[in-house]
């Protein structure tokens, strides 16, 4: 059995001195040709005018005890929702809630503060008649506006496909110089959202509380891989 092992082993040796003995072909796998490809990051940006308006509003009330701040707090606020309703705000929500000790020189407490702050959307042609409603039901804080659009999602896919058609602009141009030509997309992976503000010469409301949206720029960013041919 010995023997056997050891002509056999006398065999193969001689056959890779011929050249016989070929190799698997996964030895090849490091050929130059099998990663022929160029990869080009692409943004694309979109502005557009905000078409809604997030605004919170607050009412602080004092009273000589907890129990009565929040009683008037609660009943000034209540007025202040109403408004809200009637001027037909969406998405009317509680952002908190809270009550204090007041205290003048010293450690004395002198009575009590209660707050209490909600937030609206709506439509930016209507924000500062909004803020002018819930400041006359009682409103004594208002703070915002955070401006966005309805079809935000809409405007990104815009934005990715911009960034999409620049990445393959820039490796058309690169492709070029190097006396190649662009073949299939082999990938894609897809960056962030990034809504910008501008300033604008849109025009506020002729009533109430001017706001004015100006333009919003919402870019994205994508990196492209590109077989080359």
């Amino acid at each position: 059995m010995k023997r056997l092992l050891l002509a056999a082993a006398a065999l193969l040796a001689a056959l890779a001195l011929a050249g016989t003995l070929r190799l698997p072909d996964f030895a090849h796998a490091g050929d130059p040709a099998a990663s022929d490809t160029i990869v080009v990051n692409g943004v694309g940006s979109i502005r557009v005018v905000p078409d809604e308006a997030g605004l919170s509003f607050g009412v602080e009330s004092r009273g000589a005890t907890a129990k009565a701040a929040l009683t008037a707090n609660g009943n000034a606020m209540r007025d202040v929702i109403a408004a809200l309703r009637e001027a037909r705000a969406g998405d009317i929500t509680t952002q908190y809630v809270s009550v204090w000790p007041v205290s003048e020189e010293g450690s004395t407490i002198s009575g009590y503060s209660a707050s209490n702050t909600v937030s609206a959307t709506i439509g930016i042609a209507r924000a500062g008649d909004l803020v002018d409603a819930a400041t006359a039901a009682g409103a004594n804080d208002v703070s915002g506006p955070e401006l966005s659009r309805s079809d935000a999602d809409r405007v990104f896919r815009q934005a990715l496909a911009a960034a999409v058609a620049n990445a393959r602009s820039r490796a058309d141009a690169l492709a070029k110089a190097a006396g190649r030509s662009l073949g299939a997309i082999t990938r894609i992976s897809e960056g962030g959202e990034t809504p910008v503000p501008y300033a604008s010469a849109a025009s506020a409301a002729d009533t109430g509380t001017p706001i004015v949206p100006g333009k919003q720029e919402t870019s994205a960013t994508v990196s492209v891989t590109f077989d080359l041919r």
